[in-house]
């Protein structure tokens, strides 16, 4: 068997940087972030991969969700030691990246689904646990790569069927079902007023030391074929509850309740208050994370870095 080796070397012989590439159904889970005593994509994750190497391993990922948020394209990575990625392979002919994923997988639908088991839930609600997070790829990262630092971009989409007829029980679960039909036309011309680089304390929850100025590279609604009207944003990074905030402003847009011009003049206000509105969190999906080739993956988490303080 050949074995896998870092896109680049490790001169100094030091652990390997693991990039994963997932997907999770964020229904069951409360967030991305561990939290005592509660169910989360990280906590779910890191037991597993615990179990895997026979040790603590904490995970750096691109953007952390909301409870009830989805994923379709997020990354994290975590660093080993070169010798436990090649052991992942043992007795298999696979290569570690592969039988690593193969392995993570088993674990993970057991950690979700064993607890639910032990405690007597119905065969039906243990079934829908599993597959609840599924890692689509296990890579060795390039020198320099850092999941959340080196990112170029995230993009969002929110799926809302503000007419009747879209109401589609099979989808409930990833759509807002809204009782009025929305001016998608004002909302666009509300959401154009955002774009840029910005400061969005009005939208955030602000961290202890972060900084609430992002930049906003698009955000707009479309109406899809089947009648769903469909948000899109993308930035280069997104603050806390920043996207729900935008989207919650937007529909107020749309209902008519405030002018596309309100928007802008909460942003420019400054303020978190009342008037800020989260839409709910289940018709959320962090869709991708884009990065640069492999030569700036450094010097970009390093400008981030600096950018974030």
């Amino acid at each position: 068997m050949t074995i896998e080796r870092p896109a680049v070397p490790n001169p100094d012989g030091g652990p390997l940087r693991i990039r994963l590439d997932l997907s999770y159904d964020g229904g069951p889970f409360a967030g991305w972030a561990t939290q005592p005593g509660l169910l989360t994509v990280q906590g779910t994750l890191e037991t597993a991969l615990a179990v895997l190497f026979r040790r603590p391993v904490r995970v750096t990922v691109a953007g952390r969700t909301d409870a009830g948020v989805h994923a379709r394209g997020q990354v994290v990575h975590f660093d080993t030691p070169e010798d436990q990625w090649i052991a992942q392979a043992r007795s298999t002919d696979l290569e570690p990246a592969e039988a690593f994923r193969r392995r993570l997988r088993g674990v993970l639908n057991r950690e979700l689904t064993v607890p639910l088991k032990e405690a007597g839930l119905s065969k039906r609600t243990v079934e829908a646990m599993a597959g609840a997070i599924e890692v689509h790829q296990a890579s060795i990262a390039p020198r320099g790569f850092d999941a959340r630092f080196s990112a170029l971009w995230r993009r969002y989409s929110y799926r809302i069927a503000d007419r009747q007829q879209t109401w589609d029980p099979l989808q409930r679960n990833v759509t807002l079902w809204h009782k009025t039909t929305l001016d998608e036309d004002a909302m666009n011309e509300a959401a154009q007023s955002m774009l840029g680089v910005q400061d969005f304390l009005s939208f955030c929850k602000p961290r202890v030391g972060a900084t609430t100025i992002r930049e906003l590279q698009e955000f707009n609604f479309s109406r899809r074929p089947d009648g769903i009207l469909e948000a899109h944003l993308k930035a280069d990074a997104f603050c806390h509850n920043m996207v729900r905030s935008l989207i919650g402003g937007a529909l107020l847009v749309g209902t008519g309740e405030r002018k596309p011009a309100w928007l802008a003049e909460r942003m420019f206000a400054r303020i978190r208050d009342s008037n800020s509105k989260l839409a709910p969190p289940h018709p959320l999906v962090l869709e991708e994370v884009k990065y640069p080739s492999g030569a700036e993956l450094a010097a970009r988490a390093e400008t981030t870095r600096a950018l974030r303080g």
